[in-house]
């Protein structure tokens, strides 16, 4: 039956049904439109956030050839550790060998003796310990300063910092070994040499002198007697002054950086010298020398205050143009000298402060 109830009903159900379906509608579009507002923000973020760039061809060199270093840096180190333990092992068999060939009475006088030998080596290690910590000490308050400019490591490629160190390390044994030794600085270094340095058994006790800082500033009261040595300068140095803090750069291979340390000591103010090379002897071929070559020369010149017996006494004979009767007589002492020190043994010279 048709009745009004029925009617509003059914009119009611028409009115609202169109409008449900548009407010889902509208919903509908409302999250369709989040979503993809939010994938295009996502995409948007992805194209920001674009790969590395990829590597230029110097840095590829550059860090090839670190690799390199590295692999052949360990490859050598466990060759030598290798080889020490062949050694150890050799020694001890022959020394077992040697003790079953005798009686027990033989046996028990022989390993007294050995430990009496030992007793003694360590003696005289620790006497001489002692008296280089003495000269170095006596060096530190009245001894001739030389400082090592350690600020060229960024011209250098890791071989060449980790031959620098090697040199350091070899500047401060034969500082310690010499007679009159110098009151050494090391100056400017940070970076990897300062990490190369760092890593080096013992050098926190070294018996020197150290500043991160470039020597400008630290020797900011004393500048003017400051003295850079290098060999493009025009003043012939004669005599060391006690009064003067004498500069030696630290570069390796300085044939690709002709007149650098010339010209910052220059820029700074600061005076330059050479040594006087060329008044006692000729040089063949290159005439740059190293770090430890200078500093040893300056020991000597300490000692013997012969500029020609401290040339003739550190530069090697490959270096100087002598007659054949002079090359004979030294290559007859450095085969009676033979190979006086290795790598090991600097640095148990340089950790033995």
């Amino acid at each position: 039956m048709f009745t009004l109830s029925n009617l509003i009903t059914s009119t009611s159900a028409l009115i609202y049904k169109p409008n449900h379906q548009v407010k889902t509608a509208k919903m509908d579009a409302t999250i369709t439109t989040t979503a993809d507002h939010h994938v295009a923000t996502q995409s948007a973020t992805t194209d920001h956030l674009s790969p590395p760039q990829p590597l230029s061809k110097n840095a590829q060199k550059k860090l090839l050839k670190q690799q390199r270093f590295e692999a052949k840096k360990a490859e050598k180190k466990a060759a030598m550790k290798e080889e020490r333990k062949r050694k150890g092992e050799r020694k001890r068999k022959e020394w077992e060998e040697k003790l079953s060939n005798l009686s027990e009475e033989e046996r028990l006088k022989m390993i007294e003796t050995r430990k009496g030998m030992r007793r003694e080596r360590m003696e005289q290690r620790n006497e001489e310990r002692e008296s280089k910590t003495l000269r170095l000490s006596e060096a530190k308050k009245s001894g001739q300063k030389v400082v090592l400019d350690l600020q060229f490591s960024e011209l250098m490629a890791p071989n060449e910092i980790h031959s620098l160190v090697k040199q350091i390390m070899y500047c401060y044994s034969v500082n310690g070994r010499s007679v009159v030794p110098c009151h050494l600085w090391l100056t400017g270094y940070a970076g990897e040499i300062e990490s190369q340095l760092q890593k080096m058994p013992g050098f926190d006790k070294w018996i020197i002198d150290k500043d991160t800082g470039p020597y400008i500033n630290t020797f900011e009261s004393q500048k003017e007697n400051l003295v850079y040595l290098t060999a493009d300068s025009e003043n012939m140095l004669s005599e060391l002054d006690l009064n003067k803090i004498y500069i030696i750069g630290g570069l390796v291979d300085r044939n690709r950086w002709k007149g650098i340390t010339m010209k910052k000591a220059v820029d700074q103010g600061i005076q330059t010298a050479k040594l006087p090379i060329g008044n006692y002897l000729k040089m063949s071929g290159s005439q740059v020398l190293t770090v430890n070559q200078v500093i040893e020369i300056l020991l000597k010149f300490l000692e013997t205050k012969d500029w020609k017996e401290s040339f003739f006494h550190v530069i090697p004979q490959r270096k100087r143009c002598e007659t054949e009767e002079q090359v004979a007589q030294e290559e007859e002492e450095e085969g009676e000298e033979g190979d006086e020190e290795s790598e090991q043994g600097l640095k148990r010279q340089c950790i033995e402060t």
